[in-house]
C-alpha cells in the first residue's frame, strides 16, 4: 500500500513563511501534491509532522491549515482504500489525479467542512454545531463515502429520509437534518459550485407538534423544596433550573454568557444569543440568593458555567450543559414528574403558568424575549418593562 507523508518546505526566499506539502510514495516512485496552505516555520513540528500553535499566540490561521490538512489526509486515505479494494493494481499518478478531481469538484463533505470552520471562525458556533451533526449524519448514511454536489438529488434526500425513518429518527429530527443540508446545498449554489435541482422537495421540512414539555407550578414547588445537600451537582442544576425560571424562563446558554457587568442598578440588562434581542429583567432577591450561592469570585461571569472568556468558552458552556441535563433527568425521576425534565421545561413552565395566570400572550412573549409572536409585534411596537416585571413577581410570590 502507499505511504503518505505531510512536509514543510520553507520558502525559498528565506522568509519565515513556508509550505505544506503531500508526498505519495508507492513502489518505488514519489510524487508531490502542492497545496495552497502556507504556515510560519515556528507553526511546524517536524517530530510530530503536524502543524502546532505556539503558545505563546493564538494563530487562526494555523488551525484552519491543520483542520484542512486533516480533511485531506482523510481524502488521500480514502482513495487509497478505494484503489486497494480493486486489486491494488494502481500507479502513484492514479492516487495524486483522484485526489486532484476531488478537489476540482467540489463534494458535499468537503464544501460542508470548508463552510463549518468558516462559521467557527466567524464566531457562529451554533450555526456550525448544527450544520456539523447534520453532515455527520448523512455521512453515516453514506457510510462515509463522499458525494459530489453535482450528485445530490431529489432521489437521493428520499432514500436517506427512508434511512432515517428505520433508525427511529423522529419527524421532526429527520426534518432538522434535512432543513440543515438543504441551507448547506443552498450556500454552495449560491457560489455556483452546482445547479439548483431542488432535491429536497419531496422529503419533509417542517416542525411537527411535539408533546408539552410544561409543568405546573406545584411541580416547580416540589423541585425548589428538595433536599439536595448530599448530591452537589443535582443541587446546582435544580438551582440553575430554578434561575431559568426566576428569569423567565432564560435559556440556558444566555445565563452560562452573563456577566457581572450586566447586573446594575437592580436590573439584569442580556441580549439573547440566539436571536440578539436585549431584555431588561428586575433582579429579584430569590435570584440573588442563587448567585450569593455560588460566588464566582475574580470571574467576568455570574455564574460558575463558564469560568474563562477564551476559545473553550463554548465547549466549556455545551459541558456544564449536558451534566445539568443528566442531574435534571434524575431529579424528574424522583419526583415522578410526568416529562423528562432539562433547562428547557423551565422556560415552558414560565410561560405555561404565565399563561394560567391570565398574563396576556404579548407579555408573555416579550418577556421570554421570542421573536415569532409576529401579530403582537404588529400591534405592539413596544411594551412597557413594568408590566412584565409584575408578571414575573406575581409568578414568584405564588411560588
Amino acid at each position: 500500500m502507499a505511504n503518505l507523508r505531510i512536509k514543510f518546505v520553507p520558502s525559498s526566499t528565506g522568509d519565515e513563511m513556508g509550505r505544506i506539502v503531500y508526498e505519495v510514495t508507492h513502489r518505488g516512485v514519489v510524487r508531490s501534491i502542492n497545496t495552497s496552505y502556507e504556515i510560519c516555520s515556528c507553526e511546524w513540528s517536524e517530530e510530530d509532522a503536524m502543524v502546532v500553535t505556539p503558545s505563546d499566540r493564538l494563530s487562526s490561521e494555523a488551525e484552519h491549515v491543520r483542520h484542512s490538512i486533516r480533511r485531506d489526509m482523510a481524502c488521500l486515505h480514502h482513495i487509497l482504500a478505494t484503489l486497494e479494494s480493486r486489486d491494488g493494481d494502481y500507479a502513484c499518478d492514479d492516487i495524486v489525479a483522484s485526489f486532484a478531481d476531488l478537489k476540482r469538484e467540489k463534494s458535499l463533505f468537503v464544501f460542508a467542512a470548508d463552510l463549518i470552520d468558516g462559521l467557527r471562525q466567524a464566531g457562529k458556533e451554533r450555526t456550525a454545531e448544527t450544520y456539523f451533526s447534520a453532515v455527520n449524519s448523512f455521512r453515516r448514511f453514506c457510510d462515509g463515502d463522499d458525494v459530489a454536489l453535482n450528485a445530490i438529488d431529489q432521489e437521493l434526500m428520499m432514500a436517506y429520509e427512508a434511512y432515517l425513518r428505520r433508525s427511529g429518527v423522529s419527524a421532526n429530527s429527520s426534518s432538522f437534518y434535512m432543513r440543515n443540508l438543504r441551507a448547506i446545498y443552498n450556500r454552495a449554489v449560491d457560489k455556483d459550485l452546482t445547479a439548483q435541482r431542488f432535491p429536497f422537495r419531496h422529503v419533509y421540512t417542517g416542525v411537527e407538534k411535539t408533546p408539552k414539555r410544561a409543568i405546573s407550578l406545584k411541580m416547580v414547588r416540589q423541585i425548589k423544596d428538595m433536599n439536595l445537600s448530599r448530591r452537589a451537582s443535582c443541587d446546582f442544576a435544580r438551582d440553575m433550573f430554578l434561575f431559568s425560571f426566576y428569569t423567565r424562563g432564560m435559556s440556558f446558554v444566555d445565563m452560562a454568557y452573563l456577566r457581572k457587568s450586566d447586573l446594575q442598578h437592580g436590573t439584569l440588562i442580556y441580549r439573547r444569543r440566539k436571536t440578539g434581542q436585549q431584555l431588561m429583567i428586575k433582579w429579584e432577591y430569590c435570584m440573588q440568593a442563587i448567585v450569593d450561592k455560588y460566588d464566582t469570585g475574580r470571574s467576568e461571569y455570574l455564574l460558575p458555567i463558564i469560568s474563562s472568556a477564551d476559545n473553550e468558552a463554548r465547549r466549556q458552556y455545551l459541558s456544564v450543559s449536558h451534566k445539568v441535563n443528566r442531574c435534571l433527568k434524575s431529579i424528574g425521576e424522583r419526583l415522578n414528574i410526568p416529562v423528562p425534565l432539562t433547562m428547557y421545561v423551565a422556560r415552558h413552565a414560565w410561560a405555561s403558568i404565565a399563561k394560567s395566570k391570565r398574563v396576556p400572550l404579548s407579555v408573555i412573549s416579550e418577556g421570554m424575549g421570542h421573536d415569532s409572536e409576529r401579530t403582537t409585534r404588529i400591534y405592539l411596537a413596544s411594551l412597557d418593562h413594568v408590566a412584565i416585571d409584575r408578571a414575573n413577581s406575581l409568578i414568584l410570590r405564588a411560588l
